[in-house]
């Protein structure tokens, strides 16, 4: 469990703030942006799953074999941002599906490669864009200073809401939003 660390009893970050009606206005404008992505994201999730009968995470997870042939599972969790037992769990409901294999190599039984079956790249060549979803495609497409300034700033966010547990960072946001 990964902590965050909590801001010291009664100090605050100094910062400029714009006058009330006007951070009250800024303040709603980002809640509103944060329910028009999480709302997108949803209806991505239901729309890949209504055209290709899998989830997602399945697609991105797909997507990410075979863009990397002979990917590893820790791999493909460090490629998705995702726990290895969720990613482990990911890549049972894809081989039982037929969509993908996994192979150990023939030198050290330890190590599992994943590759894709017919099947799977089949459903890869029909399932809708972009494959990884939405939001990881939109933040892929940012400038690094970009991707580094919104970084920073979702992390002061967090950083006032105080979270204790941050484990749902590794859990992909079709699982996260399907609580919702």
């Amino acid at each position: 469990m990964k902590k965050i660390k909590r801001p010291a009893a009664g100090k605050k970050h100094a910062t400029k703030r714009a006058p009330d009606g006007l951070h009250q206005q800024r303040v709603l404008a980002a809640l509103m942006k944060f329910r028009l992505i999480i709302n997108l994201t949803k209806r991505h999730f239901k729309w890949v799953e209504r055209q290709c009968g899998i989830n997602g995470a399945q697609l991105w997870a797909l997507w990410e074999v075979n863009r990397r042939p002979a990917l590893r599972v820790n791999e493909l969790a460090h490629a998705m941002a995702m726990h290895q037992s969720t990613v482990s769990n990911l890549i049972e409901r894809l081989a039982q599906a037929k969509l993908l294999e996994r192979e150990r190599a023939a030198n050290d039984q330890r190590v599992v490669t994943l590759r894709l079956t017919e099947s799977g790249r089949q459903m890869l060549k029909r399932a809708p864009a972009p494959a990884r979803g939405m939001l990881p495609e939109a933040l892929h497409r940012l400038r690094a200073d970009e991707l580094t300034a919104l970084d920073k700033l979702l992390g002061r966010v967090l950083h006032q809401m105080h979270p204790g547990d941050t484990t749902s960072m590794k859990e992909h946001l079709v699982n996260v939003l399907g609580r919702a």
